[in-house]
């Protein structure tokens, strides 16, 4: 029988399970084995570490893991079981050798790697309350030490056209129009393959222009509102975490920008500032340990229209000639419309990467004239078949 679990919330804000099985209290035991090892690996990176200030931040997080396997030796010892004595495991000691040998920025990739897996990890536990969070600053900071950003800050800093593709306009719009044209295309060219009389060609192509206009519509719709609302309870999360603990984000936010480069006296006074304030500090925090933008969480209509309507231009393009003759001419003005478009969105979307709109283009291009060969001789194949 499926064990129905309580949780409550003492004093100090940690979620707690009512009656913790022993199943519970191993669990709690596997995390406080799992903190100890981040101490003891934070402790060995300050050790090896020659440059002070980066030393500090090592040990700095080291403390805040000693704060977690606190929570987690109090779990343990509340649902009757004894604190295991803890001994650095063979990974530890082994990034700790790293470290000491080829310096610490050899490590911090793999160290920033586990702390994301611990994030994973804490999330479906009701006693973890605050530490996903925590441990996402942790990797944040080991990141910015490397002089790295994930997320938005990665792309969307540099490229302001991308902070548009998370709210799902641009992006839908770009693979909207893209798709419309080279699935319609090649639809249109499979049947023209077999040899179909011209009334069955726009059929299909119709037919194909608002099925895919019709499905890409609806997946952009659900895919950026459920991202929505998993970035809206992710805000949600650290404005709770905010109320309960202040003091905790900002650290944690302090030693995010000591990572970057800020003195330790200046980190602290900013990050104190910014906590002062709660809607700034919302924001600086979604930011900086989320890699978030509040105000560009992206429209799931707005992904959605962006994409129906590029689809059904992008569809129309093979059609068009179909409306206007038939037989051979048709068949060639519809091929070389459809070159010509994919050559172009290619060379428009070199605007948003580094290659140039030639290479671009002929990609492109080489895509569609690969796929409407293919999509052609299946057509011609199923056509002689049936004849």
């Amino acid at each position: 029988m499926r064990r129905l679990v309580e949780s409550t919330t003492n004093e100090t804000g940690m979620a707690k399970l009512s009656n913790p099985t022993p199943a519970d209290v191993e669990r709690y035991r596997q995390n406080y084995i799992v903190e100890m090892d981040g101490i003891a690996l934070y402790r060995s990176m300050a050790a090896a570490e020659r440059d002070t200030q980066r030393a500090a931040i090592f040990e700095k997080l080291a403390q805040n893991e000693e704060r977690h396997a606190q929570r987690w030796a109090k779990l343990i010892q509340s649902g009757g079981g004894s604190v295991p004595k803890h001994k650095p495991s063979a990974r530890v000691r082994l990034l700790g050798w790293l470290a000491r040998q080829f310096g610490t920025r050899r490590v911090v990739p793999i160290i920033s790697s586990m702390e994301a897996r611990d994030e994973a990890g804490y999330m479906r536990q009701p006693e973890a309350a605050g530490l996903p969070a925590e441990e996402r600053a942790h990797s944040r900071t080991l990141l910015a030490m490397e002089g790295k950003t994930s997320g938005q800050d990665s792309i969307a800093g540099a490229e302001r056209w991308h902070t548009t593709a998370t709210g799902g306009g641009l992006r839908a719009a770009v693979f909207g129009i893209n798709d419309g044209l080279l699935s319609n295309f090649s639809l249109v060219m499979g049947f023209a393959g077999a040899e179909a009389k011209s009334e069955y060609i726009i059929l299909a192509g119709v037919a194909g222009l608002l099925a895919g206009s019709f499905s890409m519509a609806a997946g952009e719709y659900v895919s950026v509102r459920a991202q929505r609302e998993v970035f809206e309870q992710q805000i949600a999360i650290e404005k709770e975490e905010l109320e309960m603990s202040p003091r905790e984000e900002e650290e944690e936010l302090s030693l995010i920008y000591q990572a970057k480069g800020i003195p330790e006296h200046e980190a602290s006074r900013l990050a104190n500032r910014i906590i002062q304030n709660p809607k700034t500090a919302i924001d600086t925090l979604a930011r900086e340990e989320l890699g978030l933008d509040p105000a560009g969480l992206g429209s799931p209509w707005t992904a959605a229209m962006s994409s129906f309507v590029a689809f059904v231009l992008g569809a129309f393009v093979p059609v068009a000639p179909y409306l206007l003759t038939s037989g051979t001419k048709a068949w060639i003005a519809s091929a070389s419309l459809s070159f010509c478009a994919l050559f172009s969105v290619g060379a428009v979307l070199s605007i948003f990467t580094a290659r140039g709109p030639l290479p671009s283009g002929a990609r492109m291009l080489a895509i569609g004239l690969s796929v409407s060969a293919i999509t052609y001789s299946v057509g011609w194949l199923l056509g002689v078949s049936v004849g």
